[in-house]
């Protein structure tokens, strides 16, 4: 097997592990709740968000790492970081402590992103490049269906209690930090100079990589990102709970059709990737296309009562939204981004882009707080998908992009 399918295959079963975590706590939150002593909404959106501080908080000084030192030498140890958070957060009694576990969790994951598209991007052929992203992406799709599933059948029946599972997702981050040892490879990275005139040049390069990773197609790129994601992780916090206190969902269903989003992502995802490496030069109306049928699967997924139409509308977003569009968006930002700072240029843009992951769970949980219904923070998801595909629409349409070859 050539390394880059090695590559490709380790990095999908990293995602899988790291969106069972993810997931694995959103079916359960009114069990969370009485654990706890009755949490609202709001302390309930607040373990996602505090996950995803850490995540954020590491993604710009992750990808800079991994540029200094090595792709390798900064993802093992951050899988072992992911792992004393998911401990912490199995032992927690009270919900502080398991916030910290949260950020310690977020933090240690915050070092993925970075080293699995700056891999992607090194290694895969160029022709093969979207298809093998939305490939590792399907780990995603997986791991969170995985999540969702196994939290409604065996906690939410009372099998096993909600520790448990976090238990087990630990096991899985060890054998994971392991695999990584084994199958990365460990880079040569280049002895630091310490003559004034490298200096001087490696400070004026800096300088104009920061200056590439704010240009119009580049911010663009960014609003993009944090619109799709604001959507995508509102429902993966909150849809199962939205089914069951508003939809009336009930049992291992709820876990089920929640997964369905994730499960229809796979095929979409291979779909609209091959057609992106198919005709390259269509990528941006691609992407449009994709962000606007999301918002509209979205909207008809809340906007109705009946519970097929329900199921059909999450289908239908699974299959057009975040993990269809966001391997094409990954494709196309490779043309823009500096080559000797690929990962930071990653780091960047998941920056922008997972901010909205951490507003998200908590605000919603305060707008259902406020209204007593979580409708309303679907809606201002879906305005949000508007505002922002227009923006990278007008950008791409006026904007020059860059000629010069990073």
């Amino acid at each position: 097997m050539p390394y880059w399918q090695k590559i490709v295959a380790v990095l999908t079963v990293g995602w899988i592990v790291i969106w069972i975590y993810r997931t694995v706590l959103t079916p359960i939150y009114p069990i969370i709740s009485d654990y706890f002593g009755g949490a609202t909404d709001s302390q309930l959106g607040s373990i996602s968000s505090f996950y995803f501080l850490g995540y954020v908080m590491m993604q710009i000084p992750s990808g800079m790492l991994v540029d200094k030192f090595g792709k390798k030498t900064i993802l093992i140890p951050g899988f072992i970081l992911f792992g004393l958070g998911t401990i912490i957060v199995a032992m927690a009694n009270v919900l502080p402590v398991l916030f910290l576990g949260s950020v310690f969790a977020g933090l240690g994951c915050g070092t993925f992103y970075g080293v699995a598209y700056s891999l992607t991007a090194e290694y895969v052929p160029s022709n093969k490049r979207s298809l093998a992203t939305a490939i590792v992406n399907s780990g995603t799709a997986v791991g969170s269906g995985l999540g969702l599933v196994s939290s409604s059948y065996f906690v939410g029946t009372g099998i096993l209690p909600w520790q448990s599972l976090i238990w087990m997702t630990a096991g899985l981050i060890a054998i994971m930090t392991v695999v990584f040892a084994k199958v990365i490879k460990k880079e040569q990275m280049k002895p630091v100079e310490q003559k004034t005139k490298v200096q001087e040049a490696q400070l004026a390069e800096k300088g104009s990589t920061i200056k590439q990773l704010f240009r119009p197609h580049m911010i663009a790129a960014y609003v993009l990102y944090f619109s799709t994601l604001y959507a995508y992780y509102l429902i993966d916090t909150w849809l199962p709970n939205f089914l069951e206190t508003e939809r009336q969902f009930e049992g291992t269903a709820i876990g089920l059709v929640s997964s369905l989003v994730f499960f229809a992502a796979i095929p979409g995802a291979l779909v609209f990737s091959r057609l992106a490496d198919q005709i390259p030069h269509k990528k941006v109306p691609i992407i449009i296309a994709l962000e606007l049928m999301a918002a509209t699967m979205l909207f008809i997924m809340v906007g109705t009562a009946n519970q097929t139409v329900t199921i059909v509308g999450i289908i239908a977003y699974g299959f057009f939204g975040k993990l269809a569009v966001e391997p094409i968006i990954i494709s196309w930002l490779s043309q823009f981004a500096p080559r000797k700072s690929i990962a930071t240029t990653y780091g960047v843009f998941n920056f922008f882009g997972m901010t909205a992951s951490v507003i998200v769970p908590s605000l919603t949980g305060t707008i259902s707080d406020i209204t007593g219904s979580k409708v309303y923070a679907f809606y201002l998801a879906i305005g949000i998908i508007l505002v922002g595909t227009l923006i990278f629409s007008l950008v791409n349409k006026f904007a020059k992009a860059p000629t010069e070859s990073y």
